[in-house]
């Protein structure tokens, strides 16, 4: 079948602009911030891949996607901005606050002001008690049911009608009452009990269960959230720049809306990729990361959950490797993979839009991880 001379013409330019977008490939700059930077090709990545997503990019097959930067092997290899994204914008992050907090509680037990995992909530708040809904069960909740999504209180995100719902959180002026102050869920016949479920937890997505975890770390350091933060974590690493939500009685906000830049962001996926060290120093434990890093829970069909930490496997890779990931509103994503010694940071302003998450997942799947096919 003969094609007419315009539709050649048309797949030449086309190949051309492929070709000319990959040569156009540029290593990341250095910037005094710690980063040790890299041509992409120095690391074995193939850099038609990113060439490629740059057109998807440019002609809105994604959409509102502000910044993508891969780091391979310690190094960043990739970096690009749209949208209006920048090196110094702080991104909201949303929910990919929630494994910052994750990082935090470790911290704490490092320090030993946090005795454990084990620790019990309620003991943390003396002055906010007598609490209603009044139960043994809810004085048993430890630190690692709000880490891991899966306490017994009556407090489920995803369904408006559940008493704990984030929104009726943001409402109300004592979020930390609030949270102590959740009744006991039932189980529908149709539900998993947390003995009949994998791992013996049953997984129930809880904004307040984070922003309460995140109080136990600041009421163990006896500072603000932000502060310990700082010291604890930001420091070390050279982020010079964030911003923490506090609630309306000032309490930090753990469970959401911190705000990184980029690079500060992979930063954060490097130390749990490299079991809590940066630049040869232990920030955190490596026995707390491997930790946050091991599946406690199973969230859906498709997703496990460590400590605040979500793990995809075949949706995301095709194959049977771990993912961990940062991930928030928007489609905003720190994508750790082990196996590939890679980092991937993807942020976005798709708030609340359908295509957020799916968008961003199908990003790192179809052209950053295919750049790190394994043999290369």
């Amino acid at each position: 079948m003969h094609r007419p001379w315009p539709y050649l013409l048309a797949a030449l330019l086309a190949g051309c602009s492929f070709a000319l977008a990959a040569a156009d490939y540029r290593a990341p700059v250095s910037h005094d911030d710690g980063w040790p930077v890299a041509d992409a090709r120095a690391v074995h990545l193939d850099t038609a891949p990113f060439a490629a997503l740059e057109v998807r990019l440019a002609d809105g097959s994604y959409k509102n996607i502000t910044s993508i930067l891969v780091a391979r092997d310690g190094k960043l290899v990739y970096e690009h901005y749209f949208n209006g994204g920048d090196a110094e914008h702080l991104n909201d992050v949303r929910s990919a606050s929630k494994s910052v907090t994750a990082l935090l509680a470790g911290a704490a037990i490092d320090r030993g002001l946090i005795p454990g995992v084990q620790a019990k909530v309620y003991g943390f708040f003396p002055d906010k008690q007598p609490v209603q809904h009044a139960d043994p069960r809810k004085q048993a909740i430890t630190l690692e049911d709000l880490l891991t999504m899966s306490s017994l209180w009556e407090c489920n995100d995803e369904n408006e009608f559940s008493s704990g719902h984030e929104e009726r959180m943001y409402v109300s002026e004592d979020w930390l009452q609030f949270a102590l102050d959740l009744p006991i869920k039932g189980f529908a016949p149709w539900m998993s009990k947390p003995a009949d479920s994998p791992h013996g937890r049953a997984f129930s997505y809880c904004t307040a269960g984070a922003f309460v975890a995140g109080a136990v770390v600041e009421r163990a350091a006896r500072m603000p959230l932000a502060r310990f933060a700082a010291e604890a974590l930001e420091k070390p690493l050279g982020i010079e720049h964030a911003q923490w939500n506090t609630s309306p009685l000032g309490i930090g906000m753990g469970g959401g809306g911190t705000r990184y830049r980029s690079r500060d962001l992979a930063k954060l996926g490097q130390l749990a990729l490299d079991e809590g060290r940066w630049h040869g120093k232990q920030v955190i434990s490596a026995a707390w990361i491997r930790a946050m890093l091991g599946v406690h829970a199973q969230a859906r069909d498709d997703a496990d959950y460590g400590y605040l930490w979500w793990c995809f496997r075949k949706p995301v890779t095709g194959i049977d490797e771990p993912v961990w990931a940062m991930g928030g509103n928007g489609g905003n994503y720190v994508f750790v993979v082990p196996s590939r010694q890679l980092v991937a940071v993807i942020t976005s302003t798709a708030y609340n839009q359908r295509y957020a998450h799916p968008q961003s997942q199908e990003i790192l799947r179809e052209y950053l991880l295919k750049a790190a096919q394994p043999g290369r």
